[in-house]
């Protein structure tokens, strides 16, 4: 049997729709996670890999805090796939229904629905400029940039377009180019989308520090916010991604984003 090391570091691994996590609770482990341990455990090929890193800490004013983390050691606001995975992973370990968590974007909701399904409300969507953030003046609604996109901040920036056929772009070119635009000064997540039916979209999505990903709940809620403030739909939308459906509903409360999860395993990182 393989003797536990001083720097070994428990872990869970999640996904949701395909778009996966490590999970560090360091309500076990203590403080941990740093950029460089992020990397390292980022590394699909050296490490273990993931889209995002989540961290679970205590919080006086919530069930639990979470933090977020880049494969590229850069931190996230807001990850709403990996809210909704530990939501429901939570829930079932406190066998309960209901679930307060603390981010960046103040104390979130989660519910555990039927179907084992669950639902997060990721909070009010930021339609103004400077809440974006963008680096100048400007109607988030219509950006001055090829493509007519909108900007949201769901916590963290974005950026969506909306197309004829999203499958048809280069998402890896098309992503990477629009990431690191000057109107972003923090970066910005990309989405693109198309129509496929009224209030069902097809999109798919560049993630800032990570590249494409086969879900994104933040991109889902900013482009359900963008394709309803430009009339394409109604505030209820039915949005399929690379990794599956995701169903959003922009509430009076904030925007809620209901979908599947998966507690994929559970692994020790030998630092």
């Amino acid at each position: 049997m393989e003797q536990t090391r001083s720097d070994d570091l428990p872990f869970m691994k999640m996904h949701g729709l395909g778009n996966d996590f490590v999970v560090v609770d360091e309500r076990r482990t203590g403080a941990r996670v740093d950029a460089d341990v992020a990397c390292a455990i980022g590394d699909r090929h050296r490490g273990v890999g993931f889209d995002q890193l989540a961290v679970i800490r205590d919080h006086g004013k919530a069930d639990v805090e979470l933090l977020f983390w880049n494969a590229d050691g850069s931190m996230a606001g807001a990850c709403g796939n990996a809210t909704r995975c530990i939501a429901a992973w939570e829930m079932a370990r406190r066998e309960t229904d209901a679930l307060t968590l603390r981010t960046e974007r103040g104390v979130l909701s989660a519910r555990a629905l039927p179907g084992d399904l669950t639902a997060v409300n990721m909070g009010a969507p930021l339609l103004d400029w400077a809440d974006v953030p963008l680096a100048e003046a400007m109607d988030t609604l219509r950006l001055p940039i090829d493509g007519d996109p909108v900007a949201t901040g769901m916590g963290n920036p974005h950026c969506t377009f909306f197309v004829d056929d999203a499958e048809a772009v280069d998402l890896a070119s098309f992503g990477a180019a629009h990431e690191h635009h000057p109107l972003f000064p923090e970066r910005t997540n990309v989405q693109i989308a198309h129509l496929t039916a009224p209030d069902h979209l097809r999109m798919r999505v560049w993630e800032r520090g990570v590249g494409i990903t086969l879900a994104s709940g933040s991109s889902s809620c900013a482009t359900a916010v963008a394709a309803a403030r430009r009339g394409l739909t109604g505030r209820q939308v039915r949005i399929d991604l690379d990794g599956g459906t995701i169903h959003v509903d922009w509430r009076d409360d904030g925007v809620w984003m209901t979908g599947p999860t998966a507690h994929v395993f559970d692994g020790i990182w030998h630092g």
